[in-house]
Order: C-alpha cells, then sequence, then structure tokens
C-alpha cells in the first residue's frame, strides 16, 4: 500500500516505451490490457484506503512536501483515478479497429504505447499535488491524445488532430501563465501550500490574473462552451476506441481539476463570493446543454452526434460546479461516473457498427436494429441514460442538478434542465428511428459485431443501468468527496 500512489502514474509510464519495443501486435496488446487492469487494481484499493476520509500522502525522492513533489489521494480524485482506469481497462481489450475508422496496419503498437501514455497523464493530473506537475500531466496526456486521433485512417483524423494540438496548446500555454504568477507571489507549488498562502494575496492583480489564466485554459481542455470547436472533430475522426475513452475520461479529470482549484488552492468565498465564478459558469453552462443538444439533432454522422452530445453533458457538469454548494458539487462529480458509463458504451456501440458496416452514417443504420440486435439494444439504454431517464444513471446526475436548483431558489435552471433533457430525446430518436422502423440497406451486415467488441459495450452500458438504481459506489462517494472539498475549502 505504501507506493500504490506511485505505481499508479509509474506502471503505465514504463508500460508504454516497452509497447513501442516489443512492437508484436498481439503481445502488445496482451501486455497493454493487463498493465490496464493492473491501474484499476491499484485505483480501487487507493480508493478503498481513501473511503474513511483521510488523505493519503506519498513524497516523491523522500522530499518532504512542499519542498518535494507530493501524490494526494483523496476521496475526489481517488473517484476520478477508477473512472478512468476503469475505462481504460474496459476500452482497451477491444484495440485499434478493424474497419473504417480504425488505425492502420502496422501501427497497432503506437496505438497501445499513445493508449498508456494517455492514461498515465490523465491519472497523473488527478494524483498528483504538486500544480506544477499538474501541466506536466496534462500535456503528456494531450500529446498522448493527438497522437490517437491521427492515427485514424481517414484523412480527416490529421486535421481533427491539428486542430486539437493548436487549441491544446492555448489551453497548455495558459495553464503554465496561471501557474507562473501563482509562484511568483507565494513562492510554492504545492497544493496544499498553495491554500494555506493564497489568502494573504488573494487581493492582488497577479492572483486574479493567475485564476483567469488557469480558469480559461482549464476551460479548453474541458471545451465549455464556447471553447468547444476542438471537441466535434477530435471524437468524430478518431479510432472508435480513442472516441469512447476520450470522451469518457479527458473532459472529466479537465472538469475535477477546475474542481480541485476552486475549492481546494482558491477557495469557494475567493471564487464564489469575491470573483463570483457561479454568475459566470451558469449561463454558459445553460447554453453548452441547448447548444450542444440542438447541434447534435441536426448531424447526419452517429460519431459526431455523440460529440456535440458530450458538449452538453459537459454543460451539466458546469452546472453543478456553477452553484458552489454540496448538491451541485455532488451532481457535478456523480456526473463524471454517469456520463463517463453512458458515453464510453454508447461509442463502443459505434465501433461495433463500424466493425460491421465500415460507417457510422445514420443513413447507413437503416433496418440495422434487426441485424444486430444487441448493438441497438445498447444504443436504445445509452440514449434513455442520455435523456436522464428513471432507472438509468443519468436520472441521478440530474435529479442532483434539479435538486441544486430549488435549493438555489432558482427553479427556471430546473426547468432549463428537463427542458434540455426533451432535446437529448429528440437526437436519440432520430438514431433509434432510422435503425428500428427503416427497412435495413442491401449492403447490411447479416450479424452481430464480434464479442470482443459486443462484451466491453454491455459492460458500460450494464454499469450505467446498474448504478442507476444502486448509487452508493456513485452519487455516495460523489456526496462524500463534495463535503470534504467543501470543509477543506477557506
Amino acid at each position: 500500500m505504501t507506493h500504490l500512489p506511485v505505481l499508479q502514474i509509474a506502471l503505465p509510464l514504463i508500460a508504454a516505451p516497452l509497447c513501442v519495443l516489443l512492437r508484436h501486435a498481439r503481445a502488445v496488446q496482451i501486455f497493454a490490457v493487463l498493465v490496464a487492469w493492473a491501474c484499476l487494481g491499484i485505483a480501487l484499493a487507493l480508493l478503498g484506503a481513501a473511503l474513511p476520509g483521510g488523505a493519503i500522502s506519498y513524497e516523491l525522492g523522500g522530499w518532504p512536501a512542499p519542498l518535494g513533489i507530493e501524490y494526494r489521494v483523496d476521496l475526489a480524485n481517488a473517484f476520478v483515478l477508477v473512472v478512468v482506469s476503469a475505462l481504460g481497462a474496459v476500452v482497451l481489450p477491444i484495440g485499434p479497429g478493424r474497419r473504417g475508422h480504425a488505425v492502420p496496419p502496422r501501427r497497432e503498437y503506437l496505438f497501445y504505447a499513445s493508449f498508456l501514455l494517455c492514461m498515465a497523464g490523465l491519472m497523473g493530473v488527478a494524483i498528483t499535488g504538486d500544480i506544477f506537475n499538474v501541466f506536466v500531466f496534462l500535456e503528456i496526456s494531450s500529446l498522448a491524445a493527438y497522437t490517437l486521433i491521427a492515427l485514424g485512417r481517414q484523412r480527416q483524423a490529421l486535421r481533427a488532430a491539428f486542430s486539437y494540438l493548436m487549441m491544446g496548446t492555448i489551453g497548455g500555454t495558459f495553464v503554465l501563465i496561471g501557474i507562473g504568477f501563482l509562484y511568483q507571489m507565494t513562492g510554492t507549488l504545492n497544493m496544499a501550500d498553495l491554500q494555506r498562502l493564497l489568502p494573504a494575496v488573494q487581493q492582488s492583480r497577479s492572483v486574479h490574473a493567475a485564476f483567469a489564466f488557469l480558469t480559461v485554459g482549464i476551460g479548453i481542455k474541458l471545451a465549455v462552451f464556447p471553447l468547444h470547436q476542438w471537441l466535434p472533430n477530435a471524437y468524430s475522426f478518431a479510432p472508435p476506441a480513442v472516441s469512447a475513452f476520450l470522451a469518457s475520461t479527458a473532459t472529466k479529470v479537465a472538469y475535477y481539476l477546475l474542481v480541485r482549484l476552486a475549492f481546494g488552492v482558491f477557495g469557494t468565498a475567493y471564487v464564489f463570493g469575491a470573483l463570483g465564478l457561479g454568475a459566470l459558469l451558469l449561463p454558459l453552462a445553460l447554453l453548452a446543454m441547448f447548444v450542444g443538444a440542438l447541434a447534435a439533432i441536426y448531424q447526419s454522422d452517429l460519431k459526431r452526434l455523440l460529440a456535440y452530445s458530450s458538449v452538453s453533458q459537459i454543460g451539466y457538469m458546469i452546472l453543478g460546479l456553477s452553484f458552489g454548494t454540496a448538491t451541485g458539487l455532488t451532481g457535478g462529480l456523480v456526473h463524471i461516473a454517469n456520463h463517463a458509463l453512458t458515453k464510453g458504451g454508447l461509442f463502443l456501440a459505434v465501433a461495433c457498427i463500424v466493425a460491421q458496416t465500415g460507417s457510422s452514417a445514420l443513413s447507413d443504420l437503416r433496418g440495422l436494429s434487426r441485424r444486430m440486435p444487441w448493438t441497438f439494444a445498447a444504443i436504445a439504454i445509452g440514449g434513455l441514460g442520455l435523456i436522464g431517464a428513471p432507472g438509468t444513471a443519468g436520472f441521478v446526475s440530474k435529479w442532483y442538478l434539479v435538486l441544486a436548483a430549488l435549493s438555489a431558489g432558482r427553479p427556471e435552471v430546473a426547468f432549463a434542465v428537463l427542458l434540455s433533457s426533451l432535446l437529448a430525446g429528440i437526437y436519440v430518436w432520430r438514431v433509434l428511428e432510422a435503425a428500428w422502423f427503416r427497412d435495413p440497406v442491401q449492403s447490411a451486415p447479416r450479424g452481430e459485431a464480434p464479442l470482443r467488441i459486443l462484451i466491453p459495450t454491455w459492460v458500460l452500458i450494464g454499469a450505467s443501468l446498474y448504478f442507476g438504481v444502486f448509487t452508493e459506489w456513485t452519487a455516495g462517494i460523489a456526496e462524500a468527496a463534495a463535503r470534504q472539498l467543501l470543509e477543506g475549502a477557506p
């Protein structure tokens, strides 16, 4: 248990270059999958250790914090570690794909190496207690994500990766400038130490500028409306496994980082009182919820439809943060897990379709439910989760958000949550109507997708149903983490 925090990051970091050395596609796949499942086991052990309510501190190199780099695990980031490692462990076994959006032959080892690096970077952002390390791990995950997207066989994949690279570089630069301002004012990079020192200087312009740069930089990584331009193309043209993993984890980790800075570094009184961040985030969240859903309705490709749906779902998480309350934060945090399961399952369902047809265009889905009933049953259940139907994980998230809105005396915001859910029903219906109520095309496949894709799809969709009823390990932990963050905020 002593060295589990550092093993959580060191294991995939060391395994990634080993994948490049191995090269053999089958050997690399087995090795990478074993590493991903080992990361999940470590994350679950860390979550179990954090459940009693205390924080686990690991000092690298024997240097005590704040002089040295510290890995720090509490309920909030242990929860995120489990989400990232679980999605990696479930998605990675399907591999780089075989048709349509798949990775070109003889580049499989690059796919697995980049995937493990992306996992390491995302988990590193969550676990580190050093704000400069946050930037380092953020860039590791971003560089790996650019590579994963560019590995797509379609030419548009390179353009999508370049667009993501440009936006991600701007976001990373903003984050680094913000960190520089904080170091200038406090002389420390340790986040716990920053929390202690910032109240004495938080009225200075440098601290205001630091918060502004960090918020905008993380907002780009999070794809907060209107900083979401990179997301639709990135998810649309990446290999299916990459779309499933990034849609489930990358923006969720950025959201966690924004929450950590707001409550664990700058403090509730400063962020929501002096600066009034909630007044800025609330309209952006509402715009994201409606603009993303409306854009999804008019898409002709299923992957692109799900990508714009993610813009809308990010709006729900931002809405929870905007209230600055325990209930709202619980809704945002639990949506990290609930949306990861639902959207990951839906993108894997798209991978099933692409594996059989080579296309994700809505026009090619006509009548496919008769040939691929298990795949489209998963899409139907996942779609209900996006709508927030009772019995699905999506309902739990929206329930907390509605409660937070009503508790804050904003019934119109609660109504907006319900109305945006109806818009989600429209784009979900477009998919189901094409698959269930139209005659199949002549080239429609005769059978289901391979089990290696179908089983992971149903693992995630089944989990979204389970956690829609039994919420102890999602909403329960998110609520405890929200209270912990609020109690520790200066």
